[in-house]
């Protein structure tokens, strides 16, 4: 049965339920895998190898690992306003409910499109506004060793941006950080996303 609004109001055609989880878990993460079996692939190593050059070259410039780990959030950034169309269009993806849902696709469809990979939900805040995604492996940060010059670099910085832009498209204004990272010698890589509001899509402009 369709209704008119959302739980906190917000109409159904709002743009951020750009998403669609009214499946499991486990559907999601089989959409992901034969999404991924039918797109393009790009070699493994020259893609870690392309994306270090791009890290080294940004600590040369900056110097400041501050000012690296900002450089690879803006830059990834703007791939994700970019990317969500490929993202929606490819995986067929309609609406979303709520953030919950929007998480899972992103954990076992985003991710698994497009690095190979998926991540699992998990901690929750009590609001239901903040969650982390957990991975067991990240194919940007094969064969990383970071010298101790380098150890507040979060190396994979760049998803972080990929996606705060991508959920911005979709009217969901998120912050994006890592917690942990197995290249800084954690046990895990652990990204928190959480969410701050939803946005309005801009009136188009007007004749008069």
């Amino acid at each position: 049965k369709t209704t008119n609004t959302s739980r906190d109001g917000r109409p159904p055609s709002s743009p951020l339920f750009a998403f669609n989880m009214a499946n499991p878990v486990a559907v999601l993460k089989r959409n992901g895998e034969t999404i991924f079996a039918k797109v393009e692939k790009i070699n493994a190593e020259l893609l870690i190898l392309t994306y270090g050059s791009l890290v080294a070259q940004l600590i040369k410039d900056y110097e400041d690992i501050s000012a690296v780990n900002q450089q690879l959030d803006t830059m990834g950034y703007n791939i994700g306003v970019r990317l969500i169309d490929e993202f929606i269009s490819r995986s067929g993806q309609g609406r979303c409910g709520n953030f919950k849902e929007t998480a899972e696709v992103i954990a076992k469809v985003g991710f698994k499109m497009f690095l190979g990979v998926t991540a699992n939900v998990a901690n929750w805040s009590p609001d239901d506004k903040e969650f982390s995604l957990i991975f067991d492996e990240n194919p940007l940060a094969e064969f990383v060793d970071l010298p101790p010059s380098c150890n507040a670099l979060f190396y994979s910085n760049i998803l972080c941006g990929v996606l705060r832009g991508a959920l911005e498209m979709v009217q969901i204004r998120c912050d994006v950080k890592f917690i942990k990272d197995v290249v800084r010698g954690d046990e895990i890589t652990e990204i928190r996303v959480i969410f701050r509001e939803y946005l309005h899509e801009a009136a188009p402009p007007s004749d008069e």
